[in-house]
């Protein structure tokens, strides 16, 4: 039924966001708030930002730098990107035509369905997933198909036949996050190889997200599709430096790709944000040059937290599965008498003093597992602590 505004027209949302009410994230954040207990849920870093990157955003702010960059980005930010890529993974972009900036990797990926993908096209994306992926499908007007990431006993690894499966003669692009969000899987060198021959097979676009890919534990590593044979000229590339840098207020991510498949995604983006945050891209392409001595630090301090974490979660009887990455651990809730992570989570902050997400937040299937649960780590260790001591206490 029709709602009636305050001056008594007739409205409804459009179709497009009818049942996207508010968030889990929202609901579990403002429960945190609201009892007082530690906040696991959302990803939101409570870690300090490198210094002089912050130094650097005050003076050029100072200086003037306060008004719109250019439309593909600061130029210098444009440079620092191309030479990052090139020094970590072997590619080459032009810093001009084949690097783009835009308002978060959020906005990237927006743009990029929204440029590639027509109503009735297919996206396949790895399921769970951010949950941001089947949301913008849905703005695109495509459907998101989702492949499940099978459970190995210790943690999540590539359904071959599933995602063989998924793929028909509407599929248009494949959303790859490796590392990933939720699960903390890092894609091995096989299984990338696998899906790369898939997109090669059906001509598929990849848009692969990987605003983790420095926050990567335990000897694993995180390569990119991008610089497999013939996935070069079929890979738009999504980073930022939120997550990097711990700034993620600042939202400045990028997209890198042929210039033919960017070009579409930045005819987009001048119509979302046009663009943003110029003291930010100022300051940024400074410190990308030099964000593997930072990394090198902030992932020893993530390491040790999600090995406080992990070991607490098994020790309270909550089984956590392996995470090689990123900044979340899984964990199984039915030892506690659970077999219902939304349940579980609204329950769990009276009953131990600790915010959680239910996965189910991040699946797509009717019959995905209801009994995973997501806790972050990118907090100070004193608050781990903490979370980790009212949970044991809990069981």
């Amino acid at each position: 039924m029709d709602t009636v505004d305050a001056a008594g027209t007739g409205w409804s949302p459009a179709g497009r966001v009818r049942g996207m009410g508010t968030s889990i994230f929202t609901e579990m954040t403002e429960l945190a708030r609201r009892t007082g207990a530690v906040n696991l849920g959302q990803g939101v870093p409570e870690l300090d930002s490198p210094g002089p990157l912050l130094r650097d955003v005050a003076e050029a702010v100072l200086a003037g730098a306060n008004q719109y960059p250019p439309a593909y980005g600061f130029p210098a930010l444009r440079e620092a990107i191309a030479s990052h890529q090139r020094r970590r993974y072997g590619l080459q972009y032009a810093p001009q035509g084949e690097v783009l900036v835009t308002t978060g990797a959020t906005e990237a990926l927006a743009a990029v369905l929204l440029g590639l993908c027509d109503p009735g096209d297919e996206v396949i994306a790895f399921d769970p997933c951010y949950d941001a992926y089947p949301a913008v499908a849905r703005f695109a007007g495509a459907r998101l198909v989702p492949v499940p990431l099978a459970e190995d006993g210790e943690g999540f690894v590539l359904d071959e036949d599933a995602l063989r499966a998924a793929v028909t003669g509407r599929t248009r692009v494949l959303v790859l996050n490796t590392p990933h969000n939720p699960t903390g899987k890092v894609f091995s060198a096989g299984e990338l190889a696998v899906v790369a021959g898939i997109c090669r097979e059906h001509d598929l676009t990849v848009v692969t997200d990987e605003v983790y890919e420095h926050l990567v534990y335990d000897g694993a590593v995180h390569r990119t599709i991008a610089a497999l044979p013939g996935m070069r000229e079929r890979t738009l590339t999504i980073s930022s430096a939120g997550k990097t840098f711990n700034v993620t207020g600042w939202k400045v991510g990028w997209v890198c790709g042929p210039a033919r498949l960017v070009g579409a995604v930045a005819s987009v983006k001048q119509f979302l944000t046009y663009a943003s945050g110029t003291p930010y891209q100022e300051a940024l392409a400074r410190a990308l040059g030099g964000v593997e001595e930072w990394a090198t630090e902030l992932r020893g301090i993530l390491r040790r937290n999600r090995d406080l974490l992990s070991d607490g979660l098994a020790r309270a009887g909550l089984r956590p599965y392996r995470a090689d990455a990123g900044y979340f651990v899984q964990a199984d809730i039915r030892a506690w008498g659970h077999a219902d992570g939304v349940r579980f989570c609204r329950e769990l902050p009276s009953r131990a003093g600790v915010v959680a997400i239910p996965t189910s937040a991040f699946q797509m299937r009717p019959d995905a597992p209801s009994y995973l649960v997501r806790f972050s780590f990118c907090r100070r260790e004193k608050s781990v602590a903490e979370a980790v001591e009212k949970l044991m206490a809990a069981v």
